[in-house]
């Protein structure tokens, strides 16, 4: 898992704000995806104050602190710019910043911004880029592939045939999303959001052939830029000593980062089609998470069988 933190600059380019001043200041780090809006603050309250998120001043507050008096109001900008892990300041609807604001933010150091977008619109944009950018990230050996509209990571030892069972998928209608190395976020909602890393989008390697790039042989329609992991198949050379699952009644999971995903184990040998047992999986998924259940059924029906033959 890594730790993520952005520039104020990065914002600044990602949002075309204009930069009042502190540009000196635009190296500082974004920690946090949450904002604020320092209303209570303006109006002398500065308990619970949130120092480390954006500012974002519209036109309410700006109304409210041009009826305080110049000492007064100078006193309240001076205590939101004197803190030392605020970002920056984003003054939104395009609004003028006030010269005191300006000459206050200049000295401390901290950019002022200026956007021509609504608050509400502002807020909007800036909380989904940052929670997006701010995310828990890790980076897993695999491969992603979109199969019936899931998502499935395929797991395994290196060599054992994960990317050729991604090649024969694609023959079949299914899409890649990413090969060897997958970028994996979480979601607030603990979601995993899975991409290929840049450099390797919609290539794969195949041992024997190479680098293939799948959007040029496969056309557009057979890769995707990211895609929800919603499971995960692990493939493994199979063990004659292993007992492996007949029925489908044990429930695997695997943990990525804070967020379990359900997992299958498929043994992998000489005859074995492995991409239609990754499709067939998909597929019983979507049976499940729509109330169905083959194995629960079938161990059902077993338990009335049983039943009905010991009351002869």
């Amino acid at each position: 898992m890594t730790s993520s933190f952005l520039t104020t600059k990065k914002v600044v380019e990602q949002f075309h704000l204009k930069v009042i001043t502190g540009e000196a200041g635009l190296s500082r780090p974004i920690t946090v995806s949450d904002l604020h809006r320092p209303a209570f603050e303006l109006a002398g309250f500065f308990t619970n104050h949130p120092p480390e998120r954006i500012q974002i001043l519209g036109k309410t507050e700006l109304s409210f602190v041009e009826q305080l008096k110049p000492e007064e109001r100078r006193e309240r900008y001076r205590q939101i710019c004197q803190m030392e892990e605020t970002p920056c300041i984003v003054i939104a609807h395009g609004e003028e910043p006030p010269a005191d604001l300006v000459e206050v933010a200049r000295e401390a150091g901290i950019p002022l911004l200026q956007s021509n977008l609504s608050t509400t619109k502002l807020i909007s944009k800036l909380t989904n880029y940052l929670e997006a950018e701010l995310s828990p990230r890790t980076t897993l050996h695999g491969v992603l592939v979109e199969v019936y509209g899931v998502g499935v990571l395929m797991t395994g030892n290196s060599g054992i045939g994960k990317s050729e069972t991604a090649l024969e998928l694609l023959k079949r209608g299914h899409r890649l999303v990413a090969d060897d190395a997958v970028e994996i976020r979480q979601t607030a909602e603990h979601e995993l959001i899975g991409s290929a890393p840049e450099l390797i989008q919609c290539l794969m390697e195949i041992r024997g052939l190479g680098i293939l790039n799948i959007m040029t042989m496969f056309g557009a329609g057979a890769v995707r830029i990211n895609k929800k992991i919603t499971m995960v198949a692990h493939l493994e050379y199979w063990d004659s000593r292993k007992s492996y699952d007949r029925l489908g009644l044990d429930e695997q999971t695997m943990r990525i980062l804070d967020t379990e995903l359900p997992m299958v184990t498929i043994p992998v040998r000489p005859g074995r089609n492995v991409a239609v047992i990754v499709e067939v999986a998909a597929m019983n998924y979507r049976l499940k998470r729509m109330g169905y259940n083959s194995a629960l059924q079938f161990s059902k029906r077993l338990n009335d069988t049983i039943e009905e033959s010991e009351e002869f």
